[in-house]
């Protein structure tokens, strides 16, 4: 089975998934630009459960500000772990902590809230595919 480790920005949080991700891409909302502090998020869904700490749990740290997302972070560094996604059974682990994943993006999601364009022959979805509650509507690149 395929495994991808990766760690918090000091290294103090270990974790790894298992298996392959459900969807790669990037994310384009306010929210996550301004968790990330950059224009455009890669991200990684994996299934929940593929995803295992491996040392450093009591350095987690979470916020949501919606129950849509649960962010992690952590406490030592303040280096962006993972996000949670609850409602989907997903967990998005950022493509950045995961030096040994191949990043094979396949869309662009909330295109719409868009700051930077990119022109990559992706899809760009206005917002979310309709499978994971959204309108499934794509915007010219």
């Amino acid at each position: 089975m395929n495994q991808h480790q990766g760690t918090c920005f000091c290294g103090a949080v270990q974790f790894q998934v298992s298996g392959a991700p459900e969807a790669m891409g990037y994310c384009h909302c306010d929210s996550c630009r301004r968790w990330s502090a950059g224009p455009v998020n890669a991200f990684s869904l994996w299934p929940a459960n593929t995803l295992e700490v491996l040392s450093g749990a009591d350095q987690v740290a979470e916020f949501h500000l919606t129950e849509q997302s649960h962010r992690k972070w952590c406490k030592q560094c303040g280096g962006h772990i993972f996000t949670d996604h609850p409602a989907w059974g997903l967990v998005d682990v950022y493509v950045a902590n995961l030096p040994g994943l191949m990043f094979e993006p396949a869309l662009h999601v909330h295109y719409q809230e868009s700051v930077l364009q990119i022109k990559d022959g992706l899809p760009k979805m206005k917002d979310m595919p309709a499978e994971m509650g959204g309108s499934g509507e794509t915007l010219p690149e």
